[in-house]
């Protein structure tokens, strides 16, 4: 999926530069400043955000229907006025669709953390600040890490990590960072709203590898970074 939207992106550059070499030779000009051209900085990014490695699409689906939307009311489908008025119900009901469907697909991913469940549950909080977590040598199961409006790092790059390790994570106007070893596989489901979790790890993990690390994330405005 990344090489998809790398691939994408370049398309999109190469016809970006064809355009303004046939403008500046004089063989043609083509406008790129039509009505409502601005709303493609919202559609493109957001387009090309669905073939992603992130597990949630909810913000590039909403952020793709209000640059639509956007766009056909410049050009003159309808009014502003009713943009407005549909706003906020069409990213009601894209939440409400993908909290329908992150249920499904957290019952499908989670089903190897059951053996975790009565194992305790290590609790950290980020609020307004900064903490730093370093399990180097410890023994890992489960946590759950909160940044409100602050930073969360978690490194169990030295961690024994036992299969089936839970991790919780909660992005709210702040960022949750979890960097692991190489020799586990992630599995993660997540729920976002202006916000995401970025897989960094999946690309560099070894393919066989024996144990599993599940991520329920959350993210409101903030973002769960896996590296």
């Amino acid at each position: 999926m990344k090489k998809t939207s790398t691939w994408l992106w370049g398309i999109v550059l190469i016809i970006i530069g064809v355009v303004l070499g046939i403008n500046a030779l004089g063989v043609a000009h083509i406008n790129i400043f039509f009505p409502g051209w601005w709303t493609l900085f919202i559609i493109v990014p957001c387009f090309i955000g669905l073939f992603g490695n992130d597990n949630d699409k909810t913000g590039d689906l909403i952020g793709l229907c209000i640059g639509a939307i956007l766009l056909m009311a410049c050009l003159g489908f309808y009014s502003f006025r009713i943009v407005w008025q549909l706003a906020l119900p069409v990213i009601l009901v894209l939440v409400g669709l993908s909290m329908l469907f992150k249920d499904v697909l957290k019952k499908q991913v989670m089903k190897g953390a059951e053996k975790l469940s009565d194992a305790d549950e290590d609790t950290h909080w980020a609020t307004f600040s900064g903490q730093k977590l370093d399990y180097d040598g410890e023994t890992f199961e489960k946590a759950d890490l909160e940044a409100v409006f602050g930073g969360l790092d978690c490194d169990l790059r030295r961690a024994k990590i036992k299969d089936g390790a839970m991790i919780k994570a909660s992005a709210i106007f702040g960022g949750v960072n979890i960097k692991l070893p190489d020799d586990v596989k992630v599995k993660v489901v997540s729920t976002s709203i202006f916000g995401g979790v970025s897989d960094k790890y999946s690309d560099k993990a070894v393919e066989d590898a024996k144990k599993t690390v599940f991520v329920d994330a959350t993210c409101l405005f903030g973002g769960v970074e896996i590296k």
